[in-house]
C-alpha cells in the first residue's frame, strides 16, 4: 500500500504545474549560483596571482632586503565561491613584519562594495532562503487541501493504513520535488570542469555532503509543512502558519541569537582594544625618551662610532619595548578572544534551534567558509611570520620588525649598481586549510540535528495525521 500512495504522490507532483514552475525557478537559480560561483572563482584566481606577481615584482625592483616590504594573501577556494560564508567579509591581505601584531585587511567589498548592501547569491542562499520557502509552499495543502477537495475521504474508503498513507505522501513529495534540485545541481557541478575550474576529491566530496546538508534541510521543511496541514482544515490556515514559522525560523531566530549572546556575555570594543594597545606603546616610548635624550658615546668623538652606539642602544631599547608590547598584546588579545568565543559559542548554540542556522553552519564548515577561517587564516600567517624573521635576520640581521634602522649606502670606485634581489630566496607562504576529515568531524553535529530534525518533523506529522478527522 506504501508503494502505492508513493507512486501516486510521485506523479501527482510530477505532473502538477506547481512542480513545472518550482523546477523552472531552482534551475535557473541553482546553475546561476554555480556560473557565478565559478566566474567569481576564476576572477579571484586572477586576482591573487596578479598580486603575487607584484609582490615578486615589488623584490625585484629593490637591492636591499630591508626595504622590502612583504605581504601575504588569502588564496582563493572554489568551495568558497559557491558558499561564501564569511569569505568575502575576512580580510584577504596581511602586511608581513618579522614581529608584532598582524591584521588582515581588504576585503571582497572593498573591490565591491555593492555587494556589502545586496550580499552574493550561493548555494547556501539558494537552500536556506528559496528552496525552504519552496517546501512550505508544494506541501501546505498537502492533507487539507485533499480533504476539502473531497479525495482524502475517498482515498479512505479502501483499507489504507494512515502510517503507510502519510509515509507515502511524504516521501512521494521528497522524492519528486528532490528531482527539481538535483538535475540543476547536477548540471552546475558539470559546469564547473566545464569553465575551468578543477576540484580535488576532497573538494567534490566536500560539495556531495553540502548538497546532502541541503536536501536534509529541505526534506525537514516539507515534513513540516506536511504535519501543519495535518493539523488544520483549512489550506488557507496551514499556510499561514508554515509562512509564520518559516519567518521566525529563517529570519528571525539567528539574529535575534546574536543579539542575545551580545547581551549574556560581554566582550570588549575592538577600538577600545586598541586604544589600550596604543596607550601602552606610547607609555613605553615615553618612558624610553629620557634614555635617548641622555645618550652619550662611551668613548672617542668619532662619527660612525657614535652612530654605532647609538644605533646598538636604540635597537636594545626597540627589542626591550617590543617585548614588553608583545606581552602586553599577547594577555590582552587572549582576553578578547577568549570572551569572543565564549559569545560565538551562546550564539552559535541558541541559533541552532533553528534549522536554517544549523544549515549554515554545516554547509559553511564543509566549504571551509566558517567562522574558522579568519583564524585559520591568521594562524597560518603568524606560523609564517616566524619563518619571515628568521629569513630576514639571516638577509639583514634586524628580523624585518621596523623600528630604528640606519642604511648606509655604498658604491664602489667605478660606481656600480648593486645587484637587484632574487624573489625566489623569499619564504613562500601557505595557508593550512582544514582536512576533508576535519571539516567532515566538524559538521557532524549539525549534519546530525538536520536528520533529527526530519524525525521529530515527520513524527509530528505521522502524530497529527493518525488523529486527524478524515471527514
Amino acid at each position: 500500500m506504501f508503494k502505492l500512495i508513493f507512486i501516486k504522490e510521485l506523479k501527482e507532483i510530477l505532473q502538477s504545474s506547481r512542480f513545472t514552475i518550482s523546477f523552472a525557478v531552482c534551475s535557473v537559480l541553482i546553475i546561476l549560483a554555480f556560473f557565478m560561483g565559478a566566474k567569481n572563482y576564476l576572477a579571484s584566481q586572477s586576482q591573487y596571482e596578479a598580486a603575487l606577481q607584484e609582490n615578486r615584482n615589488q623584490i625585484a625592483a629593490n637591492t636591499e632586503w630591508m626595504m622590502v616590504q612583504h605581504s601575504i594573501m588569502l588564496p582563493p577556494q572554489p568551495l568558497m565561491a559557491l558558499v561564501n560564508g564569511v569569505s568575502n567579509d575576512v580580510g584577504r591581505n596581511i602586511s608581513m613584519s618579522g614581529r608584532g601584531e598582524l591584521s588582515a585587511d581588504n576585503t571582497r567589498f572593498n573591490d565591491e562594495p555593492l555587494f556589502a548592501i545586496f550580499r552574493f547569491m550561493d548555494l547556501e542562499f539558494i537552500f536556506g532562503i528559496v528552496l525552504s520557502l519552496f517546501a512550505i509552499i508544494f506541501a501546505y495543502d498537502a492533507i487539507n487541501g485533499e480533504k476539502v477537495s473531497g479525495t482524502l475521504k475517498l482515498c479512505f474508503a479502501n483499507s489504507i493504513p494512515r502510517a503507510s498513507f502519510i509515509s507515502g505522501k511524504l516521501a512521494g513529495s521528497f522524492v519528486g520535488l528532490s528531482i527539481a534540485l538535483l538535475i540543476p545541481i547536477l548540471i552546475g557541478a558539470a559546469l564547473l570542469p566545464l569553465l575551468g575550474v578543477q576540484l580535488s576529491a576532497d573538494e567534490w566530496l566536500r560539495l556531495a555532503l553540502i548538497i546532502f546538508s541541503g536536501l536534509a534541510y529541505f526534506g525537514l521543511f516539507l515534513a513540516l509543512a506536511i504535519g501543519i496541514s495535518a493539523m488544520t482544515n483549512r489550506p488557507s490556515n496551514a499556510f499561514l502558519i508554515g509562512l509564520v514559522v518559516w519567518i521566525f525560523a529563517v529570519l528571525i531566530v539567528p539574529r535575534a541569537s546574536v543579539l542575545i549572546s551580545g547581551r549574556l556575555v560581554d566582550v570588549p570594543n575592538v577600538d577600545d582594544i586598541t586604544a589600550q594597545k596604543n596607550r601602552y606603546r606610547t607609555q613605553l616610548f615615553d618612558e624610553d625618551r629620557p634614555k635617548m635624550e641622555k645618550f652619550k658615546p662611551a668613548n672617542g668623538t668619532d662619527p660612525q662610532d657614535v652612530m654605532t652606539q647609538f644605533s646598538a642602544m636604540m635597537r636594545e631599547l626597540s627589542t626591550n619595548r617590543q617585548e614588553k608590547i608583545d606581552a602586553f598584546t599577547e594577555r590582552i588579545n587572549e582576553e578578547y578572544t577568549n570572551r569572543k568565543n565564549r559569545q560565538e559559542d551562546v550564539a552559535l548554540a541558541l541559533s541552532r534551534v533553528s534549522p536554517t542556522s544549523i544549515f549554515t553552519l554545516a554547509s559553511t564548515e564543509l566549504a571551509g567558509t566558517s567562522l574558522e577561517l579568519q583564524n585559520r587564516f591568521m594562524s597560518s600567517a603568524e606560523e609564517y611570520q616566524n619563518v619571515y624573521a628568521n629569513f630576514m635576520t639571516e638577509k639583514t640581521g634586524s628580523g624585518g620588525h621596523g623600528g630604528f634602522r640606519m642604511i648606509i649606502r655604498t658604491t664602489d670606485d667605478e660606481g656600480e649598481e648593486p645587484e637587484t634581489l632574487d624573489p625566489n630566496e623569499m619564504p613562500q607562504f601557505e595557508y593550512a586549510k582544514t582536512s576533508f576529515k576535519t571539516a567532515a568531524s566538524n559538521s557532524l553535529l549539525d549534519m546530525g540535528l538536520l536528520v533529527l530534525f526530519n524525525l521529530v518533523f515527520f513524527g509530528g506529522a505521522f502524530t497529527a495525521f493518525l488523529r486527524y478527522d478524515l471527514r
